[in-house]
């Protein structure tokens, strides 16, 4: 029996593997001559510092090396891309594409590993944004840990007002609204509370004003309690501003893609800013993911696969989408408000089939799906079983054939059944 060779294909004949820390980079150019089939290696070290980088951009070009990849090591690559970006193709992979074997690791193994992977065209890049949606992302996700941190000083006021035995939580709906704020601000400055001041304070609208006054009858203040609350409230409202400035910069960032945040608020649920901060996480270039499947997947919206010996252990969603998937169950809970409407009806049918928080996340998947395919073809949100849905059909009821039946079919169709003779 004759052997056989194989030969695994080179896509990329001159290509180059980087391994990147906090100071120092690890590139191997690996040059492949085609009728050999024989990889020539060159490693170079440079650091991190903007001089070095240029030398590394000038490293690759003077070896007509255009095709780059490294690992996306937590902040570190951004500089690097930023540089390089403009003359050379840089590709990103997540660092468990790329992972070498323990015990036979360093930087310069880890460098030339990826040039191999890379040069096959083994490795699975992470999606990269254009760079003037990288620059909304950034502030987008900059209000996110902003709102984050607004809602945890606003669970340590609420915690305050427990313990100074205030029950205004328990009364309003909202206890950061207008009528609410202006009774906290006239307790917190006054020793002594007095009922005609704080009726002033509440909104005529408001009703049950007895169960408001009782709610902060005989409540006990004290010092501590008094200046973490006044803290508090001081540095909600500084983040209450840094937020607005974000969102009012998101605006002016998203004006040239206009056309495209607004063609999606059409769906249910997301607003004008949900809109934009959905652009900034997934782009305008649908083509950049091969179909709807592999966006919810990126945004951590499909099951994740972990099957073994024909055995599913488990089909849970996966952690990814960390910005993304929040944002999208914010606006799946907002487009379920219209039970009548198309993802209420929807969310109502799943719930009682799977509970509500898997039919919460199919929701928050279907309008994703629904983003992408209204970004890719500039068709407007008209989902094909929606009339259906809003005018179900009675189903018809089956009839027995009979002679009679079949005889009074066939006179009504216009046939002669004179010459019909009975079995």
């Amino acid at each position: 029996m004759k052997g056989e060779i194989f030969f695994m294909k080179i896509v990329r004949p001159i290509c180059c593997g980087m391994d990147v820390h906090k100071n120092i980079i690890v590139a191997t150019i690996g040059i492949t001559n085609k009728k050999t089939r024989i990889t020539e290696y060159i490693q170079e070290t440079f650091s991190t510092l903007n001089p070095d980088l240029l030398n590394l951009k000038q490293w690759l070009i003077n070896h007509k090396c255009f095709d780059a990849c490294m690992e996306s090591t937590g902040k570190y690559w951004i500089p690097i891309f930023n540089i390089l970006e403009d003359e050379i193709n840089i590709y990103l992979t997540h660092p468990k594409y790329v992972k070498a074997i323990k015990g036979k690791k360093t930087d310069k193994k880890d460098s030339k590993w990826i040039c191999d992977l890379f040069k096959h065209d083994l490795i699975k890049f992470s999606f990269i944004p254009p760079k003037e949606i990288r620059a909304l992302r950034e502030i987008s996700r900059y209000r996110y840990k902003l709102v984050g941190m607004r809602s945890s000083e606003r669970n340590r006021y609420q915690n305050c007002m427990t313990v100074s035995n205030i029950g205004i939580g328990s009364v309003f709906s909202d206890p950061f609204g207008k009528s609410a704020q202006a009774i906290m601000k006239e307790v917190l400055e006054s020793d002594i509370i007095e009922d005609e001041k704080i009726l002033k304070c509440i909104h005529g609208s408001c009703k049950n004003k007895d169960k408001i006054l009782d709610s902060i009858k005989h409540c006990n203040i004290e010092t501590d309690q008094r200046f973490k609350m006044n803290e508090s409230m001081t540095h909600m409202e500084e983040l209450q501003v840094h937020i607005d400035n974000c969102e009012i910069e998101m605006m002016k960032r998203a004006a040239p893609m206009f056309d495209q945040f607004m063609h999606i608020t059409q769906l249910p649920g997301i607003s004008t800013l949900s809109a934009i901060l959905i652009i900034s996480e997934i782009g305008v270039d649908m083509k950049q993911f091969e179909s709807d499947k592999q966006l919810t997947c990126w945004a951590g919206l499909a099951p994740a696969n972990n099957e073994s010996a024909n055995k599913k252990k488990s089909v849970r969603i996966s952690k990814a989408g960390q910005y993304l998937k929040p944002l999208l169950v914010q606006c799946a809970l907002g487009a379920i408000k219209d039970k009548e409407g198309y993802f209420g009806i929807k969310y109502s049918r799943i719930k009682k089939r799977r509970g509500h928080k898997k039919a919460i996340i199919a929701i928050a998947r279907m309008m994703l799906v629904s983003i992408y395919h209204m970004i890719l073809t500039g068709e407007t949100f008209n989902p094909s079983d929606y009339e259906s849905f809003r005018n179900p059909k009675p189903p018809i009821k089956q009839q027995d054939l009979t002679e009679e039946s079949a005889i009074e079919f066939l006179k009504k169709s216009g046939f002669d059944v004179s010459k019909l003779t009975k079995l």
